[in-house]
């Protein structure tokens, strides 16, 4: 028997199999609840190992993927899913994806570049956990 624990808001019971499972009932948090929670909560948590390194890959910092957060409308919404951050704790996530206009000036142009996102609410309801930033 695993034992596992659930740290996010939405506390509903992943069927453990030991992988990230889909949840079909998403969006779990409301996003502009999420985009309000960036301002007036603890800001945003970089919660798994993975995410922090790619945030330090992308050269930003928390402040960057809080922006990022920002930036996404209810038509970004891919999915849901139950994630572990590698010590049996779980939370239920939603993911986005979303696509920026960004300049390049070793191109000296704009490039589109497709960020996936996926996060939840802490179980303590104030901050975001960051469970994916990366390119897609």
């Amino acid at each position: 028997m695993v034992n596992f624990r659930v740290i996010s808001e939405y506390s509903g019971h992943p069927d453990f199999d030991g992988t990230a499972q889909k949840i079909a009932s998403g969006p779990l948090y409301e996003l502009s609840r999420v985009q309000r929670l960036l301002a007036t909560g603890d800001g945003v948590v970089l919660w798994t190992r993975k995410c922090n390194q790619d945030v330090m890959a992308l050269g930003w910092d928390v402040d960057d993927v809080a922006v990022l957060i920002r930036d996404l409308k209810t038509a970004n919404f891919r999915d849901s899913e139950w994630c572990e951050n590698g010590k049996n704790h779980w939370v239920a996530c939603d993911s986005y994806s979303i696509v920026r206009s960004e300049w390049a000036p070793h191109a000296n142009r704009y490039y589109s570049y497709e960020y996936f996102l996926k996060f939840a609410i802490s179980v303590a309801g104030s901050v975001v956990l960051t469970v994916s930033c990366h390119l897609s």
